[in-house]
């Protein structure tokens, strides 16, 4: 058995890729104990790096020491033989697989033949009960939200027994108090001899959880330095090269008509249980409303119902007045509404199409993109280069494939697409989800820009912070309906806390 990791040293590592040098004689040190956050903009490298550390890639140049030994870490396997664990910001899970199969396929066991599938439930329990997180090792992963399946992404990563683990925006999926559980069992982990990469746009978990920082920029390694020596405010500069302040809705006291009407909504979750149990929820035409909720709690059935991809058992949806209930999806976008799905890589995007294709999904038949049945080419390229511009998505060229993209990249394509199109009624979910700080401040800044032009947007968000910026009313989301609507203004975080886990106020 290969010895536990006491120090890791990655020295030098340069990766090229057609037409981008992803990263540039990086260097980079984790101590036993230590937790280093890992910081940097959407395509700075960072995700790179630490897949040249878990086998995925391999550097062109440079090394990398464990315990002052060098080691060729040429696939996952090996990776984890060395223990070296890793939660990828796109999960690595087989969605028509329970969650005990998906476990399972990962799990090194002393027979050959035979695979012990109690054997992976009872190590699964045992790490779900000692780190406190609800899992079910029945579900399949379909089924799940994308907050349930960063918990089985961590039950699986621990169940490997890694005592170095790479968290690749951990949080994204999480509750402020499950981020606050999370911390605290980082941290505890820490103390128990374990070592963590931790890579985060989040600057307040970074500055609760981190020991050392070091940042990226463009692939290279800009700064390092000890967590406490900085402020929020000056490791946002340090990503960025700027000064960063995400941006507040400016009060609004006057509305238009209401865009979006849903009355009495009744829909099937995917377990067969109820999603949306009489939800009413209207938005009016310039506002901003928040859906604030634990994941799990309705969200994933609310914004499949508006957008078409979910059946509505009873009640109504109505756009401008025009129902569409159970309508299909081309239907309900040509009568205004836009989506930015949770899901960007599965949902809101082609991952084998390019950027350019994927910028004119929703456009590809009218007239100003085509003429009869051909593409209009030089008009496509004109519109996709100037979103490229607008939204400062990172990519070679507009014929770049979308799965060559980083994270945060292809949630700027969605964007672009969807902001672009002037929908009536806009739904967001998690907008900023995967984003760095200024790539966020720009979302937001768009966001208000459309809620001032009369848009309609329906913010679905586990980020309180997001949603007590940028909303003028909050609706609390709570086992499939909205529990109560709070003003944007004047709301603190203790009631919309209490209130997401049903606590209502006589």
């Amino acid at each position: 058995m290969v010895e536990k990791i006491n120090h890791l040293e990655m020295q030098h590592i340069t990766k090229r890729f057609p037409g981008v040098l992803a990263l540039d004689d990086v260097s980079i040190e984790l101590k036993k104990s230590e937790i280093l956050a890992l910081l940097g903009e959407n395509g700075a490298g960072k995700t790179t790096l630490m897949n040249v550390l878990y086998g995925l890639y391999h550097q062109d140049e440079g090394s990398i020491f464990i315990n002052d030994k060098i080691i060729e870490i040429e696939s996952p396997i090996n990776a984890m033989e060395n223990h070296i664990g890793m939660v990828h910001q796109h999960f690595m899970l087989v969605p028509n697989l329970t969650v005990i199969e998906n476990i399972a396929l990962g799990y090194f066991q002393d027979t050959r033949f035979k695979l012990d599938l109690n054997l992976v439930r009872t190590k699964i329990m045992e790490i779900a009960k000692k780190y406190g997180m609800a899992v079910d090792p029945e579900a399949y992963i379909w089924q799940l939200s994308v907050g349930e399946q960063q918990r089985v992404e961590l039950v699986k990563a621990l169940t490997l027994g890694a005592n170095l683990l790479i968290l690749d925006e951990p949080t994204a999926a999480l509750t402020p108090q499950q981020t606050d559980e999370l911390i605290e069992l980082l941290k505890e982990m820490a103390r128990q001899d374990n070592s963590i990469i931790f890579i985060s746009h989040k600057l307040n978990e970074v500055k609760s959880v981190s020991n050392r920082i070091s940042v990226l920029r463009n692939g290279k390694l800009v700064h390092e330095g000890d967590t406490v020596s900085y402020t929020v405010s000056e490791l946002a500069e340090e990503m960025a090269g700027r000064q960063i302040n995400l941006p507040k809705s400016p009060e609004k006291l006057e509305f238009g008509e209401v865009m979006l009407d849903m009355k009495d909504i009744w829909a099937y979750n995917d377990q067969g249980g109820w999603g949306l149990q009489g939800l009413n929820l209207q938005l009016k035409a310039g506002e901003i409303m928040g859906i604030a909720g634990v994941s799990g709690n309705g969200q994933r059935e609310l914004a499949d119902v508006v957008s078409g991809v979910r059946k509505v058992e009873k009640g109504n949806i109505l756009i401008d007045n025009w129902n569409i209930t159970n309508h299909t999806a081309s239907q309900i976008i040509e009568r205004g509404m836009g989506y930015i799905p949770e899901d960007r890589l599965h949902e809101g995007s082609l991952p084998g199409f390019s950027v350019r294709e994927n910028l004119i999904l929703k456009d590809y038949n009218s007239s100003q993109i085509s003429s009869s049945i051909f593409l209009k080419k030089k008009v496509i390229d004109k519109f996709a280069n100037n979103l490229i511009e607008t939204y400062n998505i990172k990519c070679p060229d507009m014929n770049t494939s979308c799965a060559s993209l980083s994270g945060g990249n292809i949630q700027k394509v969605i964007l672009a697409r969807e902001i672009t199109r002037n929908p009536k009624v806009l739904i967001a979910a998690y907008p900023i989800r995967g984003l760095d700080i200024g790539a966020a401040e720009y979302v937001h800044n768009r966001l208000i820009e459309a809620r001032e032009a009369g848009m309609a947007i329906l913010l679905i968000s586990e980020e309180l912070e997001e949603i007590l910026d940028l909303s003028d009313r909050i609706g609390v989301i709570y086992e499939g309906a909205i529990l109560k609507v709070l003003p944007g203004r004047g709301t603190d975080y203790k009631e919309i806390g209490l209130l997401m886990a049903g606590v209502i106020d006589e």
